[in-house]
């Protein structure tokens, strides 16, 4: 990006943000996208299954919402998302922006006449088959692409290695938490939690890539612990019925909550905030963990060292006496807690924002469709409206 694409603020063309099924992160982060894009008069379609719309609500924001049915893996049903894309794409759009790489791969075999934009949210962790398919689904997206977005910087190597032809890292900020609606005595007293008994809480998809097997094998040996902690683990996925079974098989001090909306609550509530996945880019909790002042253990993969830093105790991944030990001494350690949430606040400070996110995307839009202008010349083609208003 050039000196001058870092004073652009607003994008006032066509935006269609393409997404595939999603309940947590790529969809909060549409969400907010399609959110400052149309505060700062672009005219947005978001594009992706209609159990999107129902939890993340983008027509709230102002956008416009077309269901087209991307699932999480490849089927034949593809060619039907792929035509209802090339539909909305047919329409007026300047910009194309595809979030993960199924949403990427269904825009790309959409071929459209605009600038493809995809942001690399995932990394791929699959082997056998599905590894392989993954990995050709990575390399068609790479060099779809006029712009690949890594939300790490390993996702932008991996970009780059495939053949992007202009890669480029884009942090994703995490969208701001509302104030605790709840007292830390009245998040503790739902789980039947002691004035001197630990919180310890995650958040996030119940999926392999999260590890959870891990937390709980761990938490099995807090049991010993006087007094021993209670560990809540917020989220919904394809996991929880195996997650469950470990809970009870290990007779585990573990609650899964399901999907929360309370996260503030939860993270006002808790003494220590765990993440035990095999890879994260800029995970959300792990910023609403550091935004909050609530230490955190993490594992040492993908973009967490280098969205942390200092601000927090790193462990390998797959490793749960690392886990286990790493918690332990930060519940024997009163201060040493005290300065990871004083650490977690100064590092969260040094992160783009929601609008440095938006700010960032217009840039790059303007940059590929400069005629559209930037809120300041105004747009040079088309009404500058939302087209068709919210659907």
């Amino acid at each position: 990006m050039t000196e001058a694409d870092a004073t652009v603020t607003h994008f006032t063309g066509a935006v269609a943000l393409v997404l595939a099924s999603s309940t947590g992160g790529v969809g909060q982060h549409v969400a907010s996208v399609a959110r400052g894009l149309v505060d700062g008069g672009a005219a947005v379609t978001v594009c992706g299954p209609a159990a999107t719309e129902e939890q993340f609500r983008f027509t709230a924001a102002g956008a416009r919402f077309v269901a087209v049915e991307i699932p999480a893996s490849p089927t034949p049903a593809d060619g039907r998302a792929v035509a209802a894309l090339r539909r909305v794409l047919a329409g007026p759009v300047d910009v194309v922006h595809a979030h993960g790489l199924r949403a990427g791969l269904v825009a790309a075999l959409a071929r459209p006449a605009q600038p493809l934009v995809v942001t690399w949210h995932n990394a791929v962790l699959a082997t056998g088959l599905r590894g392989q398919v993954s990995r050709l689904v990575e390399r068609v997206v790479a060099r779809a692409a006029r712009v690949g977005l890594g939300a790490s910087q390993d996702l932008v190597d991996r970009a780059r290695a495939l053949g992007a032809r202009d890669a480029r890292l884009a942090p994703v900020a995490a969208p701001a938490l509302p104030a605790p609606r709840r007292s830390r005595a009245a998040v503790r007293a739902e789980f039947a939690v002691a004035a001197a008994q630990p919180l310890i809480v995650s958040v996030g998809r119940l999926h392999p890539q999260k590890r959870y097997d891990i937390l709980i094998d761990a938490a099995v040996r807090w049991r010993s612990l006087d007094p021993p902690p209670v560990v809540a683990i917020a989220g919904s996925g394809p996991s929880y019925i195996q997650l469950a079974a470990r809970i009870s098989a290990g007779r585990a001090p573990v609650s899964l909550l399901g999907h929360r909306t309370d996260v503030a609550d939860l993270l006002a509530g808790a003494d220590l905030a765990v993440v035990t996945s095999d890879w994260e880019a800029r995970q959300l909790f792990t910023q609403e963990a550091l935004h909050a002042g609530v230490p955190l253990v993490a594992t040492d993969v993908g973009g967490i060292p280098e969205l942390v830093g200092d601000a927090a105790v790193l462990v390998p991944p797959g490793d749960v006496d690392a886990v286990d030990a790493a918690v332990r001494d930060l519940l024997a350690d009163d201060d040493r807690r005290a300065d990871l949430g004083r650490r977690g606040r100064r590092r969260a400070e040094t992160w783009p924002r929601e609008a440095d996110t938006v700010a960032a995307l217009a840039a790059v839009y303007t940059e590929l469709v400069p005629a559209t202008g930037t809120g300041v010349t105004g747009r040079a083609t088309g009404d500058g409206g939302r087209s068709g208003g919210p659907a």
